[in-house]
């Protein structure tokens, strides 16, 4: 790759029916991020506001999703640049994982640092069985921060500190049992998986889903009794939006008609009722 490469942002976006697809497009370092790359991503973020659907991490290419942070973006850091360099991905991170839409990582191959993070603060997770896990940071001699705090929560404390002790690499079938993963599917299915949970996840009202959200992050940082209590501020808000009362009459109409389709006989009369004189 030529240097002056690096100072260009490879993060692509494109919409399609609501949804964002955000691509890692340097294929040829493993789709490392720069400095650069971590800005483009926080301006998407900041452009997206409430406007998609959902919002699609992957890859460029089938063997990365991304292997991190690019080795030169450490290498001229000073205490000060370092602590900038990381309040970037600290905000990038916490945009992805507050979004008030579902995000998914569509996980294509190596996953590492970053990448890694990327994949913890997304909701919905789904892997190829080729793709690779893990945080290199400590074999650098930097620590892994930020939302890397997420793993135990994923896999457990015990199985987490491996990982970032070691700072190896982790197949699919080491950490899947651990229930990192929603699924795991071939290479060349990922993109139908992919399309298939936004299929179930996307079509609720943007105000249940920005509730959920929310709720998502008050379980993560308050206690139970907190927890439950900001809960019922955010169950009654959602009924401040008319929309939540056409959902709510839609679910109704359709559950009537499922009853009377299971009612109803062969022919649209009553199950049962045919043949009496």
């Amino acid at each position: 790759m030529a240097e002056g490469d690096l100072g260009k942002p490879a993060v692509d976006l494109r919409e399609d029916e609501g949804v964002w697809w955000i691509t890692f497009n340097r294929p040829e370092a493993s789709n490392a991020f720069t400095l650069a790359d971590l800005d483009r991503l926080s301006d998407i973020f900041e452009e997206a506001g409430d406007r998609p659907l959902a919002v699609v991490l992957t890859g460029s290419g089938r063997t990365s999703f991304s292997a991190g942070m690019h080795l030169k973006a450490f290498s001229e850091l000073t205490p000060q640049r370092a602590r900038e360099f990381i309040v970037k991905n600290r905000n990038v991170l916490a945009a992805v994982r507050t979004a008030p839409f579902p995000t998914i990582a569509a996980i294509n191959g190596h996953c590492l640092g970053t990448g890694l993070g990327l994949a913890l603060v997304s909701d919905i997770r789904i892997a190829v069985p080729h793709a690779t896990f893990g945080l290199p940071e400590i074999k650098v001699g930097v620590p892994s921060v930020c939302d890397i705090a997420l793993l135990q929560q994923h896999i457990g404390l015990s199985k987490a500190k491996e990982v970032i002790l070691t700072g190896d690499n982790y197949s699919v079938e080491q950490l899947a049992p651990y229930g990192l993963l929603n699924a795991v599917v071939p290479a060349d299915e990922l993109l139908a998986e992919t399309k298939r949970m936004l299929g179930r996840v996307v079509g609720h009202t943007r105000t249940v889903t920005a509730a959920q959200k929310r709720l998502f992050e008050i379980w993560q940082n308050t206690s139970l009794t907190a927890a439950i209590d900001m809960s019922i501020e955010v169950f009654a808000g959602v009924f401040a939006s008319p929309d939540t009362y056409e959902q709510i009459e839609r679910h109704r109409m359709a559950i009537a008609r499922k009853q009377e389709t299971a009612t109803a006989g062969p022919k649209g009369g009553p199950a049962g009722a045919a043949g009496q004189d």
